[in-house]
């Protein structure tokens, strides 16, 4: 079977940010929190919280639900799993 290394990248590129590991460590503590539940836990701005999820979604490690007029976001298996090995490397 061959491996899909643009795959692992979009991935890789998907965490590769100090912010976006805190994104995914907040998820995973509080699973269904809104951009802007995300941008006041981590006191950034609400167009960076914006576009890390953004990219984070387009990698496969965060899934959007709609609940009325906000969207709810949840860490994927993969993001638990990247969680973990970030874990392991501090």
């Amino acid at each position: 079977m061959a491996i899909n290394y643009r795959k692992i990248e979009r991935i890789i590129k998907g965490f590769a940010n100090h912010r976006r590991i805190q994104i995914l460590d907040v998820l995973k503590k509080e699973p269904e929190l809104s951009v802007d539940d995300i941008a006041k836990k981590l006191n950034i701005g609400y167009m960076n919280a914006s576009d890390h999820v953004r990219k984070m979604t387009i990698s496969g490690l965060v899934i959007k639900r709609s609940d009325g007029n906000s969207v709810r976001h949840k860490l994927t298996p993969l993001a638990e799993s990247i969680l973990v090995f970030c874990k392991k490397l501090e």
